[in-house]
Parts: structure tokens; C-alpha cells; sequence
């Protein structure tokens, strides 16, 4: 099988898998007792908390560990607006942002926040004057993803910063799970967010682990209340296992990433020029410039479902929009949001490429898509 939805998620990589059975067959104490047995456990969960403030470049008490991506982004919505609310309750977001953080400002808008949303042009980026204009003296929360994981769009994160943080004293949710291990993500003093999300299984770790990150000390109401665990916020038992999983995939990730980005601009690179001899059939959504892992187009005429079967019986397997929303039958809100030609709405596919794939994957890619192409555009024509 050639799997190219790494987007969607990952295979962990063997040393996360080891990590995450050592713990549990050494450390399977709770964190919270203080017995030898509890303390050896929350040591190993302190050095995994140290291990990723040094990555993020944050202090240790600035990282909460969550269960993903989706719990982090809601977190981080949900906590920072109840807990500033005093200030206003004015928050911008985009158009293109994941269901996790647009469902989240729907629920509050419900709740009597005021919500602003920015548009994105073709190419799927923001427009920082709109931003600027946007901000308000009550703006608490600004949330922009890094990377959209639909069509890879990169947005201009540190001139958003900057905007931001001279303009008011909302808080800036970065929301990085499609970025971290790709590109680098850290914090930079007012050139960067205050608050970003990270998921585990994106990073080639497990699903079911992720972290909420911080700049400064949280200041963010509890989103799980009980035992006082996470420094109060997020109560329950801490999972140490996912914990050091996480450390392990994220400082992998961090090593590898020049390797791994070299060959994903390579063969991104390669399959723009592929898709070029097909002219007017395939249109590619994906900038030239966005993220290197993400390449997403579109064949006109054609449903992407169809084409998503039609490679995997040749054991290919390719994703159509996100994963989140792939089973949905309407018009992905990314790819209206960008106003792309209705042609070519139906059938947007997305590649995503990971750690374990190989230049003869995107050969083998090449060759099956050339001739899925041939047969269904044969049978259209008919």
C-alpha cells in the first residue's frame, strides 16, 4: 500500500511505539501519588514537559497535555474567551479554519461573543490589512491556523503577530497541528503566537495525545474541573505514556525535519510539473509556496470520490478534502472560501506526504493517476 493521506494522520514511528510500552509496563503509576512508584512517574512526565517547553522555546509550566488536536483547539477557545471576557468579547478567526475552532466560535457566538471572520483569496491567504482592520479595542482571541490542512496555505504568522500585539492585547491562538514538524513553530516574543495547539498523531505519534502550549504563564479558565491536575486546568489522571510518546514524536519530528521537508518540496515540486501536462483537466489549489507536505487539486468533471476509489484498487491511498469532513457530501467550506471555477468543486483531492514515503511512491502515483485518468475521462466522453 502507498499511503498518502499523512495529513490525516500517521503511522507512529517504532521508537514512539517503544516509548509508549516502556512507560506503561514501568511507569504505570499514577503522577499524582506520593509514593516512590507516583513520583518516578511524574518525573518522567516533568522531562517530557521540559523536553517540549525547550522545543516550543516556553517554560515547563506552559504546557498542558491534552487528548489532540480538536481538545486543544476547543480548550483554547472556550478558556481563553471565558477568562477575558472582562476585557470584551470580540474574537477573530477565518474562513478556512478547522471544524474544532469554527464550531467553537459558533458556540460562543451563541453565547454573546462577537465573532469576525477574515476571507482568503485563491491561494488561500489571509489579507493582513483586513486583519488590522478587524481589531477592536475589546478583540480577546485571534485564532489563525499556521498551515490550512485542506490545500497547505501558509499564513503569514509572524507579520500577524506583530499586528496584533502592537494593536491590542488579545490573545494570539496559533492553531499548528498541520505545521509543527514541518515547519518551525515556536514561540518569538510579540514576532509570534501566545497560545498554540499541537497533535500527536500528526507528528508520526499517537492519537490521542496533543498539547496546548503557552508563551506566558496560562491565563485560561479550567475546561476540565476535578482533581486540580495540569496545573488545575485540565483535571483527570495525566496519561504519562501519551505524554512521553508525544515528547518522543515531537523531538523526532524537530530532527528529522530538514530531511523530511527537502524531500516533500522535491516531490511536491515534481508532481506540479506532472500535473501540468494534463492542462485544463487538473487544477491545482495548493500554492506554489505553501506547505511542502500538502498538495491538493482538482480534476474537472469529476467527483472525488470516484477518483479516490478508482486509485485505491490500485493500493494507493489519496484523501478528498480533510479527513474530519470527508464523509460529507457538500462542497468542502475551504473550497468555498477560496472561489474556485464550480468545475472543479466535486473533485478535489489532497495528497499529504510523511516520513515513510519514498520517490518510488510518488512514481508509482504518477503512473496509476495517468492511467485512472485515461479510463475515466474515456467513460466520460463515451
Amino acid at each position: 500500500m502507498i499511503y498518502l493521506d499523512n495529513s490525516a494522520t500517521t503511522k507512529p514511528h517504532e521508537d514512539v511505539l517503544k516509548t509508549f510500552l516502556v512507560v506503561n509496563e514501568q511507569y504505570f503509576a499514577n503522577p499524582a501519588s506520593i509514593h516512590r512508584a507516583g513520583v518516578e512517574s511524574n518525573t518522567l512526565l516533568t522531562k517530557a514537559r521540559e523536553q517540549l517547553a525547550s522545543i516550543l522555546h516556553t517554560d515547563e509550566k506552559n504546557i498542558l497535555f491534552t487528548s489532540g488536536g480538536t481538545e486543544s483547539n476547543n480548550a483554547a477557545l472556550f478558556g481563553l474567551a471565558k477568562s477575558s471576557n472582562f476585557r470584551g468579547k470580540h474574537i477573530i478567526t477565518t474562513e478556512i479554519e478547522h471544524p474544532s475552532i469554527l464550531e467553537a466560535v459558533k458556540r460562543l457566538e451563541e453565547e454573546g461573543y462577537d465573532i469576525d471572520y477574515l476571507k482568503v483569496n485563491k491561494s488561500g491567504l489571509i489579507s493582513l490589512e483586513e486583519l488590522q482592520q478587524k481589531l477592536r479595542k475589546d478583540t480577546i482571541i485571534v485564532s489563525i491556523m499556521h498551515v490550512n490542512n485542506e490545500m497547505g496555505a501558509i499564513q503569514p504568522i509572524k507579520e500577524a503577530a506583530q499586528i496584533i500585539h502592537k494593536q491590542c492585547q488579545a490573545m494570539f491562538h496559533v492553531d499548528a497541528i498541520q505545521s509543527f514538524g514541518k515547519l518551525p513553530v515556536l514561540f518569538d516574543g510579540d514576532n509570534g503566537p501566545d497560545v498554540i495547539s499541537i497533535s500527536g498523531h500528526k507528528i508520526h505519534g499517537l492519537k490521542g495525545s496533543g498539547l496546548l502550549a503557552f508563551r506566558k504563564k496560562p491565563q485560561l479558565k479550567a475546561f476540565i474541573v476535578g482533581g486540580g491536575q495540569e496545573f488545575g486546568l485540565r483535571s483527570g489522571t495525566v496519561a504519562v505514556p501519551q505524554a512521553a510518546a508525544l515528547a518522543k514524536a515531537a523531538r523526532l519530528a524537530v530532527e528529522k525535519m530538514p530531511v523530511h521537508v527537502e524531500n516533500f518540496k522535491k516531490w511536491s515540486a515534481e508532481l506540479h510539473h506532472f500535473f501540468e501536462q494534463f492542462d485544463q483537466e487538473v487544477y491545482i489549489l495548493s500554492p506554489k509556496d505553501g506547505a511542502p507536505h500538502i498538495l491538493s487539486f482538482s480534476v474537472k468533471g469529476l467527483k472525488g470520490e470516484i477518483l479516490i476509489n478508482a486509485l485505491q484498487k490500485r493500493d494507493i491511498i489519496v484523501s478528498t478534502s480533510s479527513a474530519c469532513s470527508s464523509k460529507q457530501t457538500k462542497t468542502s467550506h475551504v473550497v468555498e472560501a477560496m472561489n474556485i471555477d464550480s468545475r472543479y468543486k466535486n473533485g478535489v483531492l489532497r495528497l499529504s506526504f510523511g516520513a515513510n514515503n519514498t520517490d518510488e511512491d510518488i512514481a508509482a502515483f504518477k503512473k496509476q493517476f495517468s492511467v485512472v485518468m485515461k479510463e475515466l475521462k474515456g467513460e466520460i466522453t463515451q
